[in-house]
């Protein structure tokens, strides 16, 4: 697909009269530029031009890189929510706190989430400044203090914070060539059940 510039060029379709999910598709290539050379150093118009479109047809559905990002982060967010909701409904149990982990991994390893999880990591000094990433940080918080409900020591919220990390790190920190996704998650899991066994052990983490 040809490139076209900010100004326009003839025969560039306006993004919202092409077929497809056009905000979906805007969001898979800003992730994929965000990822390849890093959030900053990403503009608007290369993300038009890799999609072949006016940057006027893409400010009909973001405004700026930072709404990107909002956008990529809400759907997670919403999972998350989800997530600490059913958890504050459920006794602060070892099988309950099993159960959280579980379905966390699950979301985590859910379409495009592992990509969104790169951009994170890759892109933590920027994310620091915007709304989306405070956000991310809040709900993570929330979640670690749902695993380790009914133990308030410090090293039970150390190892329900170190069992979150233990799930998305595995995008990045399992280097192992030819691994897949489930086998990704089952080390993920593995590694966060070990951390999970201590908390409320024994009422002093």
């Amino acid at each position: 697909m040809g490139g076209c510039t900010s100004s326009g060029l003839k025969g560039c379709r306006p993004v919202r009269q092409t077929t497809g999910g056009t905000r979906e598709r805007i969001q898979a290539v800003a992730l994929e530029l965000f990822t390849e050379q890093g959030y900053e150093k990403t503009s608007l118009r290369e993300i038009a031009e890799r999609l072949g479109v006016t940057k006027a047809a893409l400010y009909y559905h973001f405004k700026s890189k930072d709404e990107i990002v909002t956008s990529l982060v809400d759907d997670r967010l919403r999972r998350m929510d989800e997530l600490i909701a059913w958890a504050a409904d459920q006794p602060p149990t070892l099988a309950t706190r099993r159960a959280l982990i579980g379905r966390y991994a699950d979301s985590m390893f859910a379409g495009d989430l592992p990509q969104v999880m790169r951009f994170f990591e890759q892109n933590q000094t920027v994310l620091k400044s915007l709304v989306a990433g405070q956000q991310m940080r809040d709900r993570m918080m929330r979640l670690a203090h749902e695993l380790c409900r009914g133990d308030d020591s410090p090293a039970a919220q150390l190892r329900a914070a170190l069992t979150l990390f233990a799930v998305h790190s595995s995008w990045f920190a399992v280097r192992a060539p030819g691994i897949t996704d489930d086998e990704r998650k089952r080390i993920a899991l593995q590694v966060a059940d070990e951390l999970l066994a201590k908390i409320g052990e024994t009422g002093q983490g």
